[in-house]
């Protein structure tokens, strides 16, 4: 084995992985479908495989990062005996049962199975507060952690290999809903208002910092969810009910059409409707799971 870490895959995100290998002074090896990503990497540093066979017997650390969990299936096939004593790392895209079908063939072969998931986007690959996830033995995240902290903050999730998919699904809900909040809020202050509003650089500015108020909000509400028990503190539930109704009519005054606060009013309109005025936030848990009584 000649070099330290083999990725297999160039696109946008696997190049990118493969180059905060590099930058981090870790040797690498390389292999791609088509030849021509790897020659930047090659400039670097990086040794390009002829054959993924050839990428898996050169280092200890293999790392996959193709679209779907087939196109791994159909490359790695070939080459499976070589993969038996090595830790594979699996980046694609996929479902849980996909994960742990995967984590199951590959423990078949002898190999030390993690499927993980990149957080960020192939430009903030490396830099320190880039998440990564990983599920699978710890012995095999443990043994390859000083590596894999080039591509970023390695997160272990724990033993099962779908905690990464999981996640990753999960996180992106968040993503698109604080995404599509933020546009409604530039929309609602945006320049083409009363007075000529304030920019959505200026907009942004404010919520950023008061989004360290909202994580302090979620990690109040998380043991509450876990308890099954929502008290309400300062901010019960009737009073969001309220100030959802604002944010409709605002929305309504401005002609912003997102949708947001119809969704928010349906929620909470419904466990207001059920008797629960006076608890707090997280018992919308129960309507967004569907167990609350209809």
């Amino acid at each position: 084995m000649d070099t330290e870490v083999s990725v297999i895959g160039l696109g946008a995100m696997g190049s990118a992985l493969a180059g905060a290998f590099l930058t981090a002074g870790h040797s690498t090896t390389v292999w791609n479908r088509t030849r021509d990503t790897a020659p930047p990497l090659v400039v670097r540093g990086a040794v390009e495989a002829a054959s993924p066979g050839a990428a898996v017997a050169a280092a200890p650390l293999v790392v996959v990062c193709l679209s779907t969990y087939e196109a791994v299936r159909e490359v790695l096939s070939p080459c499976a005996a070589g993969l038996a004593g090595r830790t594979l790392v699996n980046f694609a895209s996929g479902s849980p049962v996909q994960a742990r079908d995967a984590a199951d063939r590959a423990g078949a072969l002898g190999v030390r199975y993690l499927d993980g998931a990149v957080l960020t986007t192939p430009s903030h690959v490396g830099r320190p507060d880039s998440l990564q996830l990983y599920g699978g033995p710890r012995p095999a995240f443990d043994g390859h952690r000083g590596v894999l902290a080039a591509l970023g903050d390695p997160v272990y999730l724990g033993d099962d290999p779908a905690l990464p998919a999981v996640h990753d699904i999960a996180l992106l809900g968040l993503l698109w809903s604080t995404l599509t909040g933020w546009l409604h809020g530039v929309a609602l202050t945006g320049a083409d208002g009363p007075g000529g509003g304030v920019s959505a650089t200026a907009f942004t500015g404010v919520a950023g910092r008061w989004m360290k108020t909202v994580g302090r909000l979620m990690e109040e509400c998380a043991p509450q969810v876990d308890a099954g028990e929502y008290p309400a503190g300062e901010f019960p539930l009737g009073q969001h009910l309220m100030l959802m109704g604002l944010l409709r009519h605002a929305g309504e005054l401005r002609g912003v059409e997102s949708g947001l606060p119809q969704a928010f009013l349906k929620l909470a309109g419904r466990a207001v409707e059920d008797g629960h005025g006076a608890d707090g936030y997280a018992r919308l848990i129960e309507y967004v799971r569907g167990r609350a009584a209809r």
